[in-house]
């Protein structure tokens, strides 16, 4: 049988025509239009139950914030986020187009490429960083069962958030996680709402299990933030900016998900209540957790994963053992579901619009699986300064981007497009502008990431002449109190400190 490499709907498309149109490219056809005001609240609870959402919330603390602090933080970033997410989505939710071609109508017809890239090299990178959690996952699990496992030589090098012996569960997890992806996307839908009461119950398990162990919560509760004054103040800065910027993929992409909508509106209530109450109570949990590490072991260890491994390290009991495997499996089976919903699907609809004729959105979800391996992203979790300095960084191209399809939607084009220019080569369309591309559209994007690039530079370890300006200071997505720290790592505890040293 001869296999075609064309994608579908793009088999007649001839020319430029065939680098702009596929079947999974075209407004969503009126019976696909399922998603209803309650389809979009419970996907947000169902969206944000992963481990990575304990990260970011957890890291404040071991940068010396409150659980308090850090919990405000979080939730005055995502209820932000979640205002652009519905501003931007709005065009998806009216004409049923996703990210891909929306930016068509800003960056022109082949202008669009290079956002469309970025997100697509964002949600690979995200795609690596919870796989790399599903392996720790998957090590506990298998620790449990195989202590020996835990002696393996770590030939790893200082900076990997995984062992020797956690690749092992990094490779299970990356073919558990591809097996899924054949399954067809409508067939997943009981899958995903299982994934919500799983990661319910091993959330609930682990808090219960950690509390017991630091003697409830009022010791974990009452430790307050271990930094003053002006660094504090950055810190809260920081954090409150991070909280959006954790979520930035989800604002950029919006289109990708409210395209579904049966009706425009349904999209309102839905994601401005339910993405931040349901990231909040994500973040409750996960702060908690941590803080208590504090009380257990005199320390705080920001990754849950980690810390389940050491409790059943320390207390190499049956029961014990017990426990971390299946809190372990259950967290695992969140992480499939999330890996593929929340990066390998946006991942593929972006692919989708870059090579149109020979990519189809699921044939993206391979590319992205493959590529989220070669970018090691182990190293990108190595500790919680390495994990911040990565999420603060990449929003500047993310953030400018979202701000120019807000633009050009409600100031220039008044929120009326032009469907079938969105997909035409020709030199009349709309939206062929300068030879395809929207110049407009990039040098607003390129001024919207000139204040912040000083800041990017020194985050990825360029050294940068102080007396360039730092205008980052006012950057959405970080504080100057990220440039002017190097993070020392400690590989055996995979803690940071802080050490004030001038670049």
């Amino acid at each position: 049988m001869k296999v075609s490499m064309i994608a579908k709907g793009a088999e007649q498309l001839n020319g430029m025509k065939a680098f702009l149109d596929n079947e999974d490219l075209r407004p969503i056809k009126k019976e696909d239009r399922t998603w209803t005001q309650w389809t979009y609240l419970t996907f947000w609870f169902s969206a944000v139950a992963t481990i990575s959402n304990w990260y970011g919330g957890s890291a404040a603390q071991a940068l010396g914030l409150s659980m308090w602090e850090s919990l405000g933080c979080a939730f005055g970033g995502q209820l932000l986020i979640s205002i652009v997410m519905v501003l931007n989505g709005r065009a998806g939710a009216t004409y049923h187009v996703g990210f891909p071609v929306l930016n068509r109508a800003s960056f022109g017809v082949y202008g669009a490429w290079w956002p469309t890239f970025n997100r697509a090299a964002m949600a690979i990178v995200w795609n690596g960083v919870n796989a790399v959690q599903g392996g720790q996952c998957i090590y506990v699990m298998l620790h449990a069962i195989f202590p020996s496992i835990a002696d393996i030589p770590n030939t790893m090098g200082a900076g990997s958030a995984l062992t020797s012996g956690e690749m092992i569960g990094f490779a299970i997890f990356v073919l558990i996680t591809a097996f899924f992806l054949v399954v067809p996307v409508p067939k997943m839908k009981g899958l995903v709402y299982a994934k919500l009461i799983v990661f319910v119950i091993s959330a609930i398990a682990m808090l219960a299990w950690t509390l017991s162990l630091a003697g409830g919560i009022g010791p974990v509760a009452s430790q307050g933030s271990t930094v003053n004054g002006s660094e504090k103040t950055w810190l809260i800065i920081r954090f409150l900016m991070l909280g959006a910027a954790n979520c930035a993929t989800f604002a950029s992409n919006a289109s990708d998900f409210q395209r579904y909508a049966q009706k425009k509106n349904d999209v309102i209530a839905g994601n401005i209540f339910g993405f931040p109450v349901s990231n909040f109570l994500v973040a409750v949990v996960g702060n908690i957790v941590c803080a208590s590490s504090q009380v257990v072991f005199g320390e705080l260890i920001w990754n849950p994963l980690t810390y389940l491994d050491r409790i059943m390290t320390t207390w190499y009991t049956p029961a014990n053992r017990a426990g971390a495997f299946f809190i372990a499996a259950m967290f695992a089976y969140s992480g499939i579901f999330s890996s593929i919903f929340e990066n390998s699907l946006p991942a593929g609809n972006d692919l989708a619009g870059l090579f149109p004729k020979y990519i189809s959105i699921r044939t993206g979800f391979f590319i992205c699986q493959a590529v989220s391996v070669v970018i090691n992203p182990w190293f990108l979790l190595g500790s919680a300064g390495v994990f911040i300095q990565f999420l603060a960084s990449y929003q500047i191209f993310l953030s400018a981007i979202t701000g120019v399809l807000l633009a050009n939607y409600y100031f220039i084009a008044r929120g009326y497009l032009k469907i079938p220019d969105l997909f035409s080569p020709s030199k009349d369309g709309s939206y062929y502008f300068f030879h395809g591309f929207g110049l407009q559209a990039y040098v607003a994007y390129i001024i919207g990431i000139i204040p912040n690039f000083y800041g990017f530079l020194n985050v990825e370890c360029c050294f940068v002449h102080k007396s360039f300006p730092s205008l980052f200071l006012l950057s959405k997505r970080k504080s100057s109190a990220e440039d002017n720290n190097r993070i020392i790592v400690d590989p055996q505890n995979r803690t940071c400190n802080m050490m004030l040293n001038g670049l």
